[in-house]
């Protein structure tokens, strides 16, 4: 919200450039005329240049990102340029020229032969005009929102932060009309005060890129960020709120007892008897229509599911925490199916490869599932959820209202004693009554008991790369000799050989590259995948120097060998005997493996 008051604050006091003084005395000319015939068409053209060229600046700026690696260092010297003419007026003077004589231009041509045009055309282009003025005027504070968009990426929050200026910007003008000469006067007397807060702001402007450059963004900058993410790959998460609920080893989700969690109360199966369900209304199911494709079944619609309980799961298909659910979800679909309960997995991705149809619908197959998909890719469905986990699980009665809700790993028993309730509710005859009780194998298996002290280790620089301990840090997006340290503390990792680190993954440019991890716990997975032609990668686990033997995951032997022949999900670690500190090494025998990140239980 602070954002939001600053950029319309920032297009309130944009005002105050001196290239606005200018244009002025066109818009104080029209002050004594009706405010609705003229005034608001002045502003909505104003708007129509501000769109225009925020929408230029925006997607030619996201295209030079996403172009390639370079694309940040343009962004950066652009941040840059906007720091300086912040602090210097007249090389904001200079730049503006050419948009400036094409303002003027454009106010001038609503006068034929020195007479004012009647129509609403007058005011329009007026506006037009004063807002290509303005905008290259703006262009210190609104350039750091638009290279902030180039650099995060398009969404909906830099949309409504440029919404915020241009509303800010009009209320200036809206002020200029209603009170003409009375503001135009002060505004005058307050100009060189407003001067020493844009070279100030120009001053940390440039202080920013400076953090930028040398990586403070997703270094030091994120670790004294207060519960927050504060790196670029993580805009993603901060736009839609995503967030992995932990297995009971990992707060937030609370096993071990009931907790409230954004207004609705989790309980654990041992404070859940079904005579004590009390199941209030949190809302009502949301549109399915932002569903980008079905998987097992047409489209389904809120409305078509009317009379049907309904249990909505959120998930991934590289998420442990979401794959340990599954011998429940599935259980539950084909128990209750006869009973009239609609299983719905929402498929919402974390990793570029999750967006791919294929890889779903052929993750979807390999997983047994055999209830409705539906792929999630733009998120639309968990914003109509507000979710904000994975996996969390809603549950829908048959009059389209959700009663209850389930974030993360475990509550089984008390899930479907909710279900088995909605169902009785909806007048369902023969509702089994018995508790399912499956047992996961492989990447589905439930987690130890003991505690879980390293938590999920992401290895794209954008999510900061915390415990890095290889000499000389990461080196972002371009290739580069990595060496292992003789020795790692608890949660420290480390890459050795030629690795190209990007914002989501390391990419291995050359065979027999390694990975090392201390870590405490039970299970070790690893998110990988092939080379970008698809070719197999083969590779070798270590576990204390030594092969794992028995402690070896599903994905290898007993030896540490196996091949990564797709893009998901690969238990590499499962110890016989517990949770305890163990030295992990992957050496991967063929080049190309992309590494993604590593989770426990």
């Amino acid at each position: 919200m602070l954002l939001f008051l600053v950029a319309y604050l920032g297009g309130v006091l944009t005002v105050l450039s001196p290239c606005i003084l200018p244009v002025l005395p066109f818009v104080f000319a029209r002050a004594d005329r009706p405010f609705r015939s003229h005034g608001l068409p002045l502003l909505l053209g104003m708007a129509l240049a501000f769109a225009g060229v925020a929408t230029l600046a925006a997607v030619g700026g996201g295209w030079v990102v996403e172009l390639n690696q370079y694309g940040r260092y343009a962004a950066i010297a652009l941040l840059s340029m906007f720091g300086v003419t912040l602090l210097f007026p007249s090389v904001a003077d200079r730049l503006a020229r050419p948009l400036v004589a094409l303002g003027v231009r454009l106010s001038d041509a609503q006068m034929h032969g020195g007479r004012p045009r009647s129509s609403v055309l007058s005011p329009l282009l007026l506006g037009v005009g004063t807002g290509l003025l303005w905008a290259p005027c703006a262009g210190p504070i609104l350039g750091l929102i638009l290279t902030g968009a180039a650099l995060n990426g398009a969404s909906v929050g830099s949309s409504l932060l440029l919404l915020a200026y241009a509303a800010g910007a009009c209320t200036s003008l809206a002020a200029a009309l209603l009170f003409g000469g009375r503001l135009f006067a002060s505004l005058k007397g307050s100009l060189r005060a407003g001067e020493w807060l844009r070279r100030a702001a120009g001053a940390a402007v440039l202080a920013g890129v400076g953090a930028i450059a040398v990586g403070l963004d997703t270094g030091l900058l994120a670790q004294i960020s207060s519960g927050t993410t504060s790196t670029l790959e993580q805009a993603l998460v901060d736009r839609f709120g995503l967030r992995k609920s932990q297995t009971q080893s990992h707060p937030p989700v609370g096993d071990a007892g009931a907790r409230q969690e954004e207004g609705g109360l989790i309980q654990t199966a041992a404070e859940s008897p079904a005579s004590a369900l009390r199941l209030g209304v949190e809302g009502r199911l949301p549109s399915l229509a932002g569903a980008t494709e079905w998987i097992n079944s047409p489209p389904l619609s809120a409305e078509g599911l009317r009379g049907r309980v309904v249990l909505v799961d959120f998930w991934t298909y590289s998420c442990i925490n979401c794959l340990r659910t599954l011998p429940y979800v599935r259980e539950w679909a084909q128990k209750y199916k006869a009973a009239g309960l609609v299983v719905i997995g929402v498929h919402a991705p974390e990793f570029a490869f999750e967006k791919r149809p294929a890889n779903v619908r052929r993750a979807v197959q390999e997983l047994g599932i055999d209830y409705p998909v539906a792929i999630d890719n733009d998120f639309s469905v968990w914003r109509g959820f507000d979710n904000r986990y994975w996996p969390a699980f809603y549950f829908v009665d048959a009059q389209g209202r959700i009663r209850h809700h389930q974030f993360g790993e475990g509550g089984y028993e008390a899930s479907e004693r909710v279900l088995q309730q909605l169902l009785a509710e909806a007048g369902r005859s023969g509702v089994p009554s018995t508790l399912a009780a499956p047992q996961g194998r492989g990447v589905e298996a439930a987690p130890g008991k003991a505690p879980v002290l390293t938590e999920e280790t992401y290895l794209g620089h954008a999510h900061g790369a915390y415990g890095f301990a290889s000499n000389g840090g990461i080196v972002r997006d371009r290739a580069a000799v990595y060496r292992q340290p003789s020795s790692l503390r608890t949660n420290e990792w480390a890459l050795a050989g030629e690795w190209k680190v990007e914002s989501e993954r390391a990419v291995l440019a050359r065979a027999d590259g390694r990975i090392a991890l201390r870590f405490h716990a039970r299970d070790l997975h690893l998110v990988l995948g092939p080379a970008a032609d698809g070719k197999p990668v083969r590779f070798r686990v270590r576990l204390d120097g030594q092969p794992p033997l028995g402690d070896h995951g599903s994905d290898v032997d007993a030896e540490g060998i196996g091949t990564i022949e797709g893009q998901r999900l690969y238990q590499l670690v499962r110890q016989s005997t517990g949770s305890r500190d163990r030295l992990f090494e992957i050496e991967f025998l063929d080049p190309g493996a992309q590494a993604y990140a590593f989770t426990f239980g």
